[in-house]
């Protein structure tokens, strides 16, 4: 079985709530840690890991489906954020997540921008996962701040 298809990674408690996560030997490890008062806030807490994960596939996908018609980006800057509230349990919960997407070029520029937009999402595989759990909104820009989707 390849990486890609059973990735693993490995966390080792350093402290408190401070982990040190390992994705292969051979990638960069990562520290988390819950924010205040419960860790010290020494690294990305499980919430922000969630949301780079869930930000950078929707990120790639749509620039995979740009790059797939020869098109351009000029860049993107992606931005994901969770609502955390209290469920009907009482337990802290991520309630919704919003990631907007800021590609640098204008919508003009981009050949079947239509069809790109009305599928990019369906094949991001850790978005999609999580979509079937916490309710997500996804919005694309172009370079000229236009909201095209």
């Amino acid at each position: 079985m390849s990486e890609e298809s059973a990735p693993t990674v490995v966390l080792t408690q350093q402290e408190g709530y401070q982990f040190n996560i390992s994705f292969t030997p051979t990638m960069p490890h990562v520290v988390s840690d819950e924010p205040p008062p419960l860790g010290l806030g020494a690294g990305p807490s499980p919430a922000h890991l969630l949301l780079a994960a869930v930000g950078n596939c929707m990120s790639s996908s749509l620039y995979f489906a740009l790059s797939k018609f020869k098109n351009d980006p000029h860049g993107m800057t992606t931005t994901a954020r969770a609502q955390i509230g209290r469920n009907e349990a009482g337990r802290l919960r991520v309630l919704h997540i919003d990631v907007a997407i800021h590609m640098g070029a204008k919508s003009e520029s981009l050949n079947h921008l239509d069809r790109i937009l009305g599928q990019f999402e369906e094949f991001c595989t850790v978005g999609q996962s999580v979509r079937n759990g916490i309710p997500m909104d996804v919005s694309v820009y172009d370079g000229s701040g236009q909201k095209l989707k």
